[in-house]
């Protein structure tokens, strides 16, 4: 794997800390949680996928594709924030009920599950490789 530089590792915390923050802040109906979230899922997400892999191994090639599902679910989670406060998508009250309203949060829960599995296994087979 390509390691970070300082400063991509330093973007890369600070947009995981903007992901905490505002997923936090909105569980306390904060207006501004979304605005604060998206920043910090496009850091991270920007930031992951500078870390590529150039080996030969399957394993580890087909958890990075894994981690960039969960990095699409969290840009996704992002978009549904927005659409949760604002109804932007312009749906129906019951299609929006249906659809939008507070379903961010199922979205991240399934990126943060799949971005923990892959990253341990991930550290598991180069240290196998090693």
């Amino acid at each position: 794997m390509r390691q970070l530089s300082k400063t991509e590792t330093i973007l890369f915390l600070l947009g995981g800390l903007l992901m905490v923050v505002g997923a936090g802040a909105s569980m306390f109906l904060q207006s501004w949680a979304s605005y604060v979230f998206a920043p910090g899922a496009l850091l991270f997400v920007a930031m992951q996928l500078r870390q590529r892999y150039e080996g030969n191994n399957f394993t580890i090639r087909r958890l990075r594709h894994i981690m960039i599902v969960s990095d699409v679910l969290f840009l996704v989670a992002a978009l549904l924030m927005f659409a949760n406060q604002s109804n932007f998508l312009r749906l129906d009250y019951l299609s929006y009920i249906k659809y939008v309203h507070n379903n961010w949060i199922v979205v991240l829960l399934v990126a943060a599950i799949l971005q923990l599995y892959s990253s341990h296994r991930i550290a598991n087979e180069l240290e196998k490789d090693r």
